[in-house]
């Protein structure tokens, strides 16, 4: 089954995007590449160290959360063309520095897709 290389993948990240919020981080995806579902997440994961809860990552479009936790076959995520989701995550914050943010997801007809992108926490934006 063919995959899509990460360089590719890494488009969908909004560069800057990545931020403390009160209640922990978010970040933002933006699909360029064409519209299409996925049918489960991965867990993300934090500079190969820090794996995150599926219970605590959602995305949000729209105005509605959706848990990472609860995307399945009978309960998939669409992602449309040119819309922006973003990726809320709560618990803890993200040290100021450089940090990869490993992200990863199952599509229908591609299988298993994943890939990193790395962004600055600074101390304005933590």
């Amino acid at each position: 089954m063919p995959g899509v290389p990460a360089f590719i993948l890494r488009r969908l990240y909004v560069k800057g995007s990545l931020q403390n919020t009160p209640d922990g981080w978010w970040f933002t995806l933006k699909n360029t590449l064409g519209s299409g579902y996925v049918k489960g997440m991965l867990p993300l994961s934090v500079d190969e160290i820090l794996e995150i809860p599926m219970e605590h990552t959602s995305f949000e479009k729209e105005g509605t959360r959706t848990s990472f936790a609860e995307v399945n076959d009978d309960n998939t995520f669409g992602l449309q063309m040119n819309k922006a989701i973003d990726v809320n995550i709560t618990g803890n914050h993200l040290t100021v520095g450089n940090r990869t943010i490993y992200f990863g997801a199952i599509v229908p007809g591609i299988g298993r897709i994943s890939f990193d992108f790395s962004d600055e926490i600074t101390a304005e934006n933590s």
